[in-house]
């Protein structure tokens, strides 16, 4: 019995696709074999298998921003801070601990 499978069709940038075909061929495994990981990962994690993040500016020293920049980082602070988009001392430590240990 033969396996049955269905056909994903997808648009991609053409440089995305030629760096990711080119890595996944340096590893000896097809797109269409990566593709089914992936979506068996999802279907695993019941979700994305990763969390999407925006980008978030990197840190500056005061010294380095312009008052503009000062405050619109100061603003946006406050407005996390009055929407309670928040993290505990600990949550962020444990995080912080968590990415240091998944580099040793």
């Amino acid at each position: 019995m033969s396996a049955r499978t269905a056909n994903v069709i997808a648009r991609v940038e053409p440089e995305v696709k030629e760096k990711a075909e080119s890595i996944l061929k340096g590893m000896g495994i097809p797109s269409s074999v990566a593709i089914n990981m992936f979506y068996r990962q999802i279907i695993t994690d019941n979700g994305l298998p990763f969390q999407p993040t925006k980008n978030v500016p990197s840190p500056m020293a005061l010294s380095d921003m312009t008052r503009a920049e000062f405050d619109a980082r100061m603003a946006e602070g406050l407005r996390q801070a009055e929407n309670g988009e928040v993290s505990s001392v600990d949550d962020v430590r444990n995080r912080i601990m968590g990415e240091l240990n998944g580099l040793v």
